[in-house]
């Protein structure tokens, strides 16, 4: 299959066929490459709130819910895109309100109709000391046509744990947003730790450019990538494909589902099989002792 990973701008939508067009245009733009499967960013959906003014879009509890209201409306647009061109869409991830407070929430939509659905875990520090969204439901695993496909949304990818629960997963998607290069640099060494760890392929996309009407966005720092385990069938590198930083666009990688059967099977390391030998190897088991060196 061929992946394609958004480093997407937002925009000022003047109107819903404004957010169409756009949207149209990416999803045309990666088919027309090849692509099977398309991942859009974190929080890629709250260019919605501008279509109830920028006031709106500006605050950041009245933007949440903008958002939240929109998602049914733009779920049926990606369901017909995704018909019409053939391909599954991780789509962008949006606020959608609960009985409590907002869950950060991506969909994965199939060529068929279904939508799959997958909360963000874990907070960040102003998701949850300043916005105010909560954690959501439990991770999901999604048996596709394209193969095992999981969804790990930027914070949660920097999470060890959260990859292991995905590890029959063949593909892990993690839409992403951060506002510094050092955010960008977090996601993507979770994203490539989780490659290596369950020997399987993790696939970033990013929010780039200046969203300056949005609080919670402001000016976005990223890139699209591909990344896998640095092993059999695979480059040593272990990136198959990364953007430029901030250029917005798509950024392609193929991916062999048969490789990475594989490289679990037979890799030079089998990091995914061994990894129950972590336990009962922490420090107070190995006894490990503080040695102190004096000069």
């Amino acid at each position: 299959m061929r992946i394609a990973t958004a480093a997407y701008p937002l925009d000022v939508l003047t109107s819903w066929a404004h957010y169409e067009d756009k949207l149209a245009h990416w999803v045309a733009g990666a088919c027309a490459q090849g692509a099977d499967l398309l991942v859009f960013p974190e929080y890629g959906a709250m260019e919605l709130a501008t279509l109830d003014g920028l006031d709106v879009a500006g605050d950041l509890e009245k933007s949440l819910f903008s958002v939240s209201d929109k998602i049914g409306e733009a779920d049926a647009l990606h369901v017909r895109l995704a018909a019409e061109h053939g391909v599954h869409i991780v789509a962008a991830s949006a606020p959608a309100a609960t009985q409590t407070r907002p869950v950060n929430r991506a969909r994965l939509i199939t060529p068929d109709g279904q939508i799959g659905v997958q909360d963000k875990q874990i907070m960040t520090r102003f998701e949850r000391d300043v916005w105010g969204v909560i954690g959501g439901g439990p991770l999901q695993v999604f048996d596709t046509a394209l193969g095992r496909i999981g969804i790990l949304i930027c914070y949660d990818s920097e999470f060890p744990l959260l990859g292991r629960a995905l590890q029959s997963c063949d593909i892990i998607a993690v839409p992403s947003v951060t506002e510094a290069l050092a955010g960008y640099w977090r996601v993507r060494t979770g994203a490539m730790a989780r490659a290596l760890e369950n020997q399987c392929v993790t696939a970033m996309s990013s929010v780039v450019g200046q969203a300056d009407w949005s609080d919670a966005l402001g000016s976005c720092v990223g890139a699209g990538g591909v990344f896998c385990p640095p092993d059999t069938g695979f480059p040593s590198t272990g990136v198959l494909a990364a953007a430029e930083i901030c250029v917005p666009g798509w950024t392609y990688a193929d991916v062999d589902i048969e490789a990475i059967a594989h490289v679990r099977a037979d890799g030079v390391v089998l990091n995914r099989s061994h990894w129950e030998e972590q336990q009962g190897r922490d420090a107070p088991a190995l006894n490990v002792a503080l040695k102190r060196i004096s000069s």
